[in-house]
């Protein structure tokens, strides 16, 4: 799971602990789907003492017929990044959602996609890709590109270079990346 509190502040990163113990609560009934996880939470979140709102994606990797298949649901997060190692890209757009805490109860999505061998899932936060001075899309292509210039890299290494390829010089958000690389 990735996911990001909107604020910057104390209370902020207070709700951001509640919100990770209370998803580390519901992850471990490993026979839901992501879908019904991020519906518990949410629901709890919208009972939480101190409003807050959050995105997030959780994702689950399972082993199918000798190769991996990843099943998630997304509230309002940016998309993962699937990067074969040939360096095909392409967001994992589906299963997306609204952001948690809205008070607004709606049924989660599951999304899915078969993992090809040596393929890379890139899951990130907006500080990476945001900056007052481009566009979003502008931060999603430049993500994409990078990533695609390291499909067939060995992993070590691969979170530091789209650190320093893909953040903007003028965004000073903090950042969280993490990269699931798939066997062969």
């Amino acid at each position: 799971m990735i996911g990001d509190v909107v604020g910057h502040d104390l209370d902020a990163a207070a709700g951001m602990a509640q919100v990770c113990n209370m998803l580390r609560a519901y992850a471990g009934e490993m026979d839901s789907l992501p879908s019904t996880v991020i519906g518990r939470l949410d629901q709890a979140v919208s009972r939480m003492a101190e409003a807050t709102m959050a995105t997030v994606v959780f994702a689950r990797a399972e082993p199918v017929d000798g190769g991996w298949r990843l099943r998630w649901t997304n509230a309002g997060h940016p998309p993962p990044l699937l990067v074969e190692r040939d360096g095909t890209t392409r967001f994992l757009e589906d299963g997306g959602g609204l952001m948690l805490g809205t008070g607004i109860c709606v049924p989660r999505q599951d999304a899915v996609v078969d993992l090809p061998p040596h393929s890379s899932v890139v899951f990130y936060t907006d500080g990476l890709i945001e900056s007052p001075s481009h566009s979003l899309d502008d931060g999603l292509e430049r993500l994409r590109k990078e990533a695609s210039a390291l499909g067939a890299r060995k992993l070590h290494g691969f979170c530091d270079r789209l650190l320093r390829k893909v953040r903007p010089d003028d965004n000073d958000d903090d950042v969280a990346l993490l990269t699931l690389r798939v066997p062969g």
